[in-house]
């Protein structure tokens, strides 16, 4: 069997990062989450900052603004050609994330890793959640942010990366069709949320 690849993808302030995390510690395997970018600045030869830039956003395009319901300036709609090198920043992720699957075992976060590796036939996709006011308590805490503030952040993150993994996949983020397994991170620990996830993996058919 291929090498083990757990990907994450999570609600803001779920704790879907750090249940990745305890998971990979678990388990004796590598993690990814911002640490992708590097590893495909590295390989492409392309300033980092600019994979820091494009981070789970598909374009700068008019397109894209009008997903994410802003405001759309003429000199946005003649910038539309912005959103190739955000694409070709996503074609070096996917590579990056095909090479570390070939390989080793590991947990990947977010950058449509589920899809990306929707051939790699020993891939566990784990989508992480939680009740709006705890992730809306957990934003305020680690942020250090209004009530208000907070709000906005979460409407804004997870608008976002449902835009960006529409954008590219043929998949609705969040759909729990999409994903081997589903879990509520509201009354879980995250030692406790890991070992849920582990179990799944050791028991699965």
């Amino acid at each position: 069997m291929s090498n083990l690849v757990i990907t994450i993808a999570r609600q803001f302030g779920s704790g879907g990062r750090e249940i990745g995390k305890a998971l990979a510690d678990k388990l004796g395997i590598e993690f990814y989450d911002r640490e992708l970018l590097r590893l495909a600045a590295k390989e492409s030869g392309i300033d980092e900052e600019l994979f820091e830039n494009a981070d789970e956003q598909p374009s700068n395009s008019f397109l894209y603004s009008a997903v994410m319901g802003n405001h759309v300036s003429l000199n946005s709609f003649l910038g539309y050609n912005d959103c190739i090198t955000n694409d070709k920043l996503f074609i070096f992720t996917i590579e990056t994330i095909r090479k570390l699957a070939q390989e080793k075992s590991c947990v990947i976060v977010g950058r449509c890793a589920d899809y990306i590796l929707k051939d790699h036939e020993n891939c566990v996709n784990v989508f992480i959640h939680a009740n709006y006011e705890d992730r809306l308590k957990t934003v305020m805490e680690t942020k250090e942010l209004t009530k208000e503030q907070a709000k906005s952040l979460i409407k804004k993150t997870d608008k976002r990366r449902s835009a960006y993994y529409s954008y590219y996949s043929d998949k609705t983020w969040g759909d729990v069709n999409e994903y081997d397994l589903c879990v509520n991170s509201s009354n879980l620990t995250v030692e406790k949320a890991a070992d849920v996830i582990d179990f799944y993996i050791k028991n699965r058919k």
